[in-house]
């Protein structure tokens, strides 16, 4: 019961830091914001990714449904990494070491990226973890997708099926 409250403060706490900063969403069909972060292999940036389809999600270590959601995007980088498409998942917790615990127990088979400034979150008007984008391998807003849990997976993978044209 502690360890939830303790989550939901700081929950409501990073909720409240964003909020007055955040940036209207980018919608649909417009350029995806840019991003060049630190990451665990050197930087990653959307524009690397260029002509690839990039599944961009944020997390936080004291997110619940980011626990379930690792193994779910580490199947689609393996299931559709051939195929042109990159996960990239972005963390935005203040201190580095809460990522590098919850990856020691919940492991990535794709890009990791930090921001702890929150920059980029705000640049895609996210408001909550996690949180998702689909870019396209035009660098162009497919979608935005808040939340996430086991019922998403089958529209999610759809769409992401779709934009590589896979369908």
């Amino acid at each position: 019961m502690m360890a939830r409250r303790v989550v939901q403060g700081a929950m409501a706490a990073l909720i409240a830091a964003l909020a007055p900063v955040a940036m209207a969403a980018p919608a649909a069909g417009a350029a995806a914001p840019a991003f060049d972060l630190p990451g665990d292999t050197g930087r990653i940036s959307l524009d690397a990714y260029k002509g690839k389809v990039v599944y961009v999600d944020f997390w936080a270590s004291w997110c619940g449904p980011c626990r379930k959601s690792f193994p779910w995007m580490n199947s689609l980088q393996q299931r559709y990494g051939g195929q042109g498409l990159q996960v990239v998942a972005i963390n935005v917790d203040a201190r580095r070491g809460d990522a590098a615990d919850f990856l020691a127990k919940v492991p990535a088979a794709f890009a990791i990226a930090y921001d702890q400034a929150g920059a980029t979150p705000r640049a895609y008007g996210i408001k909550g973890m996690p949180s998702s984008a689909l870019v396209g391998r035009d660098g162009k807003l497919l979608w935005l997708h808040a939340g996430f849990n086991e019922a998403d997976e089958a529209a999610l993978d759809a769409q992401i099926k779709a934009a590589l044209q896979l369908q």
